[in-house]
């Protein structure tokens, strides 16, 4: 029976980590054992990161949409409770739009939310 080596199977996997580490600082792009410990390190911080970026913006969102609604007297909660109440269906995305490109509408929507407190 012949022998099966696994040479190109091989180089290729230790290329593609190698790529993969290519921005990263001395030997960690250099060395394949520091290589593939930075790759595979980035890549548990990327598959966590990609959770926690959903968040982030839910949060940015909220602080633009509270931002925008204590200039109409309101707070953030009074707000969105009184939009909830008023049967508008806008999502936190959209508001937080409204919030900083067209002050006048998110105005109509903020009077909505008082007028159902």
């Amino acid at each position: 029976m012949p022998r099966v080596k696994n040479g190109v199977a091989h180089h290729a996997r230790k290329k593609k980590i190698m790529e993969a580490a290519k921005g990263a600082r001395g030997g960690r792009s250099k060395l394949y054992k520091a290589a593939k410990e930075t790759v595979e390190r980035g890549m548990r911080y990327a598959y966590r990161d990609r959770r926690k970026k959903k968040g982030e913006f839910r949060a940015l969102w909220i602080t633009r949409i509270n931002a925008a609604a204590r200039m109409h007297g309101l707070s953030y909660s009074r707000l969105m409770a009184g939009l909830k109440k008023g049967g508008v269906e806008v999502n936190r995305k959209i508001l937080a739009d409204l919030a900083v490109r067209d002050l006048e509408a998110f105005g109509r929507l903020a009077e909505v939310a008082k007028s159902n407190q």
